[in-house]
């Protein structure tokens, strides 16, 4: 008895220290903020991660506090800034996070874990839900187009391919993701235009070589969305309409919650519109879930399901920088303008679902384990229009029935660990089983089947103000063997600063990157089509990519401006060459090589708590090095890349309050060179300017009413040559809320 005695007198102190402190996270607007990383530093200098936990879907976190003073508590919660305070006497402590700048603003795409954008040593920007929320975008195309940096060109109006070109590179050198699930085909295609953002809790846009992360296609950029998290006791229900010119209406509803260990949120919306030109008309639902439980203390579950259908028309190009061309028929009859196709059509149905397992054990570790799936279903029919006819071609719209059916599925771990606050490990392994049918069904399809197998690791160290990122990728492919990708970034903070200067930050990165060819540039050669021969020695293309760039806070960080030099050097690129020039025969090889380099200027300013502008400026100069089969003089080694202007620039300016929102979107773009494709000499599409607008009012807790104006200044303009953009166009509704918190 003595000895226990004496036992519990030693344990008492112990014991009478340990506690835990309840902490609650939410955003601006007092809404709770799930998923957010929460963890209890201890130390003077050399700080260690006693604890990290995530928020549940309530917003809390339990923390195990033993000791104050030289104990702080961080908070990263993606799309807002970093939060840094010291442990209270209290039991609970409700952290409000903060709208920033992209420097402070906390992602997760630049290193796969959470990180503050200054400390991501890439160019960042991100739209949270509370920006989305006020511009309203219909697609991904309209959220992206006013970010730095980003090129749109829609060969149409609303539902039109829509193309992304970042840093002088490819369409096809971005890399999609949505809830952790790669959506772009094999090969990096991808269609902008057809990627609803209903639901959407945030985007984030990454510009620079991200293979070693991300593998193929991560050439230029990377774009991920993320679906919102159910986040309130009541169930809360939300729906509402809008509706506008060009026969516009689009409807949406939700439910969401989180009670106990559980949350959940379950979604669908639909919007169609008329265009403003023949067969221009859009369509596309969608339906969604995502459901979480937490196991454990330590242990989450998370599953996703997303279901997109769209369908829209395909009017090819008629119409050329504002002029229509005048064609003769081979009769010698009347002249006529070329006239928009009225029959094409094209329809995109896709699947996606992930299940997301994570672990928070032990100390400084965190583990994702991941299998996903992607469906994706393409068809495109023309039946052909005689009344299209080309100058020099004739005849150049002829019957086709393009139908595509891929599927993407595999699993993924990734291990982080924390253990001080100096230094950061990230490593995972990826499996993927790609395999599809493309082409047109009149000529017979291709079908290719390839076995990703990827293992990376990325470091992160910080020793007093310089921090290092090293990285590599290895890959083994079972149509083109083995790859390797490294990357390694700089950062140094040359100067603390003053009031007006507040800070100096030096970068520097080297990567390299890659993009697998697509499935009919590998496996073609099919009997039905032996003009073109598969090549199954075709490789990756390549690219080399360093970039320098400088970040001046001023004001005491309450702006910072950016500048950034970058350089791309493309290589391996994939032509089609003819082998065979009598009987044109040809197939798929490796011989393009490209550059391109310029510099992106960006200016962030946070002029209130909740009004911020950015301005952005980009200059890029791109050249073809090699290219031995030219299909067009445009293509000579020598001349510039298609659809990439020199001179490019954006601005926005949102304001986020507890009532009211609203936003104001400029974008320029350059002239640049282009082709009609037709034969009616065109190589140029002009420059323009695009504004939108958008604001909403809250009635009340469950009514809000807004207002969105796309091309508010009524331009006339082509994005892709041919191909008019759509007018002024307006939108305006209600959403309702009811239940919640």
């Amino acid at each position: 008895m003595r000895t226990l005695a004496v036992l519990f007198t030693l344990l008492l102190p112990a014991s009478a220290l340990a506690a835990n402190l309840t902490v609650k996270v939410v955003d601006p607007q007092s809404a709770a903020v799930s998923s957010a990383q929460v963890s209890l530093l201890c130390g003077l200098e050399d700080q260690k991660v006693v604890t990290t936990q995530t928020t549940s879907a309530e917003g809390t976190a339990t923390l195990p506090v033993r000791q104050k003073g030289s104990c702080q508590i961080k908070v990263l919660a993606a799309g807002f800034a970093q939060e840094l305070i010291a442990v209270p006497q209290e039991r609970e402590l409700t952290i409000v996070l903060r709208l920033a700048t992209s420097s402070e603003t906390v992602v997760v795409t630049a290193t796969r874990t959470p990180v503050p954008g200054n400390e991501a040593g890439v160019d960042v920007d991100v739209l949270s839900g509370l920006q989305l929320k006020t511009t309203q975008p219909t697609a991904a195309a309209d959220a992206i187009r006013f970010l730095p940096g980003a090129i749109v060109n829609n060969a149409g109006q609303r539902g039109g391919l829509t193309s992304l070109f970042v840093r002088g590179g490819e369409s096809r050198y971005n890399k999609v993701i949505v809830d952790g699930v790669t959506i772009n085909e094999p090969g990096g295609t991808f269609d902008f235009g057809t990627l609803p953002l209903d639901q959407a809790d945030r985007m984030e846009f990454v510009r620079g070589a991200q293979s070693t992360l991300y593998g193929s296609d991560a050439m230029t950029s990377v774009v991920q969305v993320w679906t919102r998290n159910g986040s309130t006791r009541i169930p809360e229900l939300r729906f509402g309409a809008d509706g506008g010119n060009f026969s516009t209406a689009h409807g949406y509803a939700s439910l969401a919650g989180a009670r106990s260990r559980f949350d959940y949120n379950l979604f669908g919306g639909e919007f169609n519109t008329q265009g403003s030109y023949t067969n221009s008309a859009f369509s596309d639902s969608i339906e969604g879930a995502n459901v979480g439980a937490a196991l454990s203390d330590h242990t989450s579950l998370r599953v996703r399901l997303r279901h997109s259908n769209s369908h829209t028309g395909v009017p090819g190009g008629w119409n050329f920088n504002g002029s229509v061309p005048i064609v003769s028929q081979p009769t010698g009859g009347p002249s006529y303008p070329l006239p928009p196709n009225p029959d094409q059509w094209s329809q995109l149905n896709s699947l996606l679902g992930d299940v997301d397992l994570t672990i928070a054990a032990p100390s400084g570790w965190r583990h994702h384990i991941t299998g996903f799936d992607y469906l994706y279903r393409y068809n495109e029919q023309n039946p052909g229009d005689p009344d299209r006819v080309s100058p020099v071609f004739g005849p150049i719209d002829f019957s086709s029935h393009e139908v595509d059916r891929i599927n993407r599925a595999g699993f993924e771990y990734q291990g982080d660990y924390s253990e001080r606050t100096w230094g950061h490990t990230t490593f995972g392994y990826r499996l993927e089983n790609e395999n599809g049918f493309v082409g047109d069904i009149n000529f017979g399809q291709t079908h290719g089947q390839r076995l990703n197998s990827d293992v990376y690791l990325e470091q992160q160290l910080t020793w007093k103000t310089l921090t290092a990122i090293a990285g590599a990728r290895f890959v083994h492919n079972s149509a083109f063997g083995n790859t390797g990708v490294p990357r390694i970034a700089l950062m140094w903070q040359a100067l603390r600063g003053g009031n007006f200067l507040s800070g100096t930050r030096l970068r520097f990165s080297y990567a390299t990157g890659f993009k697998e060819p697509r499935l009919e540039e590998t496996f073609n050669g099919i009997p039905q089509n032996p003009f073109n021969l598969p090549n199954t020695a075709l490789k990756p293309e390549r690219s080399r990519s360093f970039e320098a760039g400088v970040q001046q806070s001023l004001f005491h960080d309450r702006a910072v401006l950016n500048a950034t030099y970058f350089n791309n050097l493309f290589h391996d690129q994939i032509n089609y060459v003819e082998v065979d020039p009598k009987n044109f025969v040809g197939q798929y090889v490796n011989v393009n090589k490209s550059l391109a380099h310029g510099a992106e200027f960006n200016l962030q300013s946070k002029l209130t708590s909740g009004l911020l502008l950015t301005t952005a400026y980009t200059y890029t100069s791109t050249q073809i090095l090699d290219n031995p089969a030219p299909i067009d003089i445009q293509f000579n080694p020598g001349q510039p890349l298609l659809r990439r202007p020199k001179h490019a620039a954006t601005g926005v300016l949102s304001y986020l309050g507890s009532r009211w929102g609203a936003n104001v979107g400029a974008s320029f773009v350059g002239r640049r060179p282009d082709d009609d494709f037709f034969g009616f000499n065109i190589k140029h599409a002009a420059g323009y300017v695009r504004a939108d607008v958008g604001g909403w009012y809250a009635v009340n807790s469950h009514v809000t009413t807004y207002v969105n104006v796309e091309n508010a200044l009524d331009r006339r303009y082509n994005e892709v040559v041919g191909y008019p953009a759509l007018p002024i166009n307006v939108r305006a509704g209600v959403r309702f809320r009811l239940g919640g918190e």
